[in-house]
């Protein structure tokens, strides 16, 4: 009887030691070494398992003049959100990562993009729900496709071969974590599963120009499930995150071959299914009946786009010792930074007040822009004296309190204008505008005491 072959992998970062060790040497994180069972005799493994592996032509170097470029024609995904994040749509042979927390819509949304393509062959491979739990669904989102196909299969090689039989014109894969290869004798979901499994995947995409999107769950850390170079063979990840208790999710752009990180993508849960929402602002600002203290309205970016957002602030005494700071959405420490900006240079006194900062809707936010619409909420909710929710600001405030340019300030004037703002505030050291095409009155400052003085006399 042939001897097991075993080896130590880290669950972390996928590398490998003949024994077990404490610290990993490459992350550094400690524990995470796992046995597993791996067989490399790949002859063997054609004899038992009856499967062949893929011959590969000899490749020769060709000198960089002699490479063709050609124009590659994307696939229209008729979701504009999905569109937008990949950079365009789906590259025909790309191998596309979608991560996020379990509920959160993942398999919905893939299951949303086979139905909508119509005319397109879709392969569905489900490792972890029934073909009936994926007809419930579908049935829930509404969109008929007959050229949708559902397969349950956990096993790479059967869904090779299913794929060549058919040749569809896309494959989705729920989840990667399920599947398992013959020629790893690991169990499924571990760190040699996963790499083999995704290795063998991204062969088969790249020779037969089909396009792959991968299911993948992630850790209680927020990352995705598996070793780091899971992210490394893909062309495309993306992160589909949203709080539970509202009723948008986000998708963005982590890394992206053939387009922007920068962009996301933002939808509504209802019952039918996910909403693409064509204009973020009508989610994140809060419809009221009167002007409220501690509320100011920001024109952010993302990306390419441009939205305006909600930023609100609570200040009070503080009755127990050292004074509070929290930020929901934003970085605490550029929160303090920008108090003490309003300490020293326009004379507010933080220093025993509470201070609590909220963005609204749940979003995560690092545009610097919206910099001079926190410290409009702060002021604001001091002197507990309402700003209008009229006006908006975009505008990144420096150290020494002058209030500095941001990036793509066309956009954003044209974003408040066309919501109806009466006002944006901005820096004076934008380059030149033609406020003139604009309804919307545009106030450029150059400090703090400025804003201070515009808004509150």
């Amino acid at each position: 009887m042939a001897k097991i072959k075993t080896i130590y992998y880290c669950q972390n970062c996928g590398n490998q030691s003949p024994k077990w060790i404490g610290k990993c040497p490459v992350c550094g994180e400690w524990n995470t070494y796992a046995e597993e069972v791996i067989d490399k005799d790949e002859e063997k493994l054609k004899e038992k398992k009856g499967f062949s592996l893929r011959k590969t032509e000899e490749v020769k170097p060709v000198p960089i003049k002699d490479v063709h470029e050609m124009e590659t024609e994307r696939i229209d995904t008729k979701d504009s959100e999905l569109n937008r994040v990949l950079g365009g749509g789906i590259i025909p042979g790309s191998l596309v990562l979608i991560g996020g927390e379990p509920g959160i819509g993942k398999s919905t949304l893939m299951l949303q993009l086979a139905l909508q393509l119509t005319g397109m062959k879709v392969l569905y491979v489900t490792g972890e729900e029934s073909d009936r739990q994926i007809k419930m669904r579908a049935d829930r989102v509404g969109i008929k496709n007959e050229q949708c196909y559902i397969l349950t299969e956990t096993n790479t090689q059967q869904i090779f071969k299913q794929a060549d039989l058919m040749r569809p014109d896309l494959i989705i894969i729920d989840s990667i974590q399920t599947l398992q290869t013959v020629y790893v004798e690991s169990t499924p979901g571990s760190v040699s599963q996963v790499r083999e499994c995704t290795a063998e995947i991204q062969r088969f995409a790249k020779e037969a120009g089909i396009p792959v999107f991968l299911i993948g769950h992630i850790t209680k850390d927020g990352m995705i499930a598996g070793p780091k170079v899971l992210e490394h063979i893909v062309d495309t990840v993306l992160q589909f995150e949203g709080d539970r208790n509202y009723t948008y999710r986000i998708l963005r752009t982590t890394k992206n071959r053939f387009g922007s990180t920068s962009e996301i993508g933002i939808y509504e849960m209802i019952g039918a299914g996910l909403r693409p929402v064509l204009n973020p602002s009508e989610i994140l600002l809060t419809q009221r009946d009167e002007d409220l203290s501690g509320i100011a309205i920001a024109a952010m970016m993302e990306g390419m786009r441009p939205f305006l957002i909600e930023t609100q602030a609570l200040v009070t005494p503080a009755f127990y010792g050292t004074p509070q700071r929290s930020a929901t959405g934003f970085d605490v420490r550029r929160m303090n930074m920008l108090l003490a900006v309003l300490e020293k240079r326009a004379g507010f006194r933080f220093g025993t007040k509470d201070v609590f900062l909220n963005i609204a809707g749940g979003m995560r936010v690092e545009d610097p822009a919206i910099d001079l619409a926190i410290m409009a909420a702060m002021v604001s909710s001091f002197n507990d004296i309402s700003v209008s929710s009229k006006y908006a600001f975009a505008a990144e405030v420096g150290l020494s309190g002058e209030v500095r340019a941001v990036s793509r300030i066309e956009q954003r004037i044209s974003e408040a204008d066309k919501l109806g703002f009466e006002k944006i505030f901005i820096s004076k050291f934008n380059p030149k505008l033609e406020l003139k095409k604009y309804n919307i009155e545009v106030v450029q400052i150059s400090k703090v005491q400025q804003l201070v003085e515009e808004l509150f006399g």
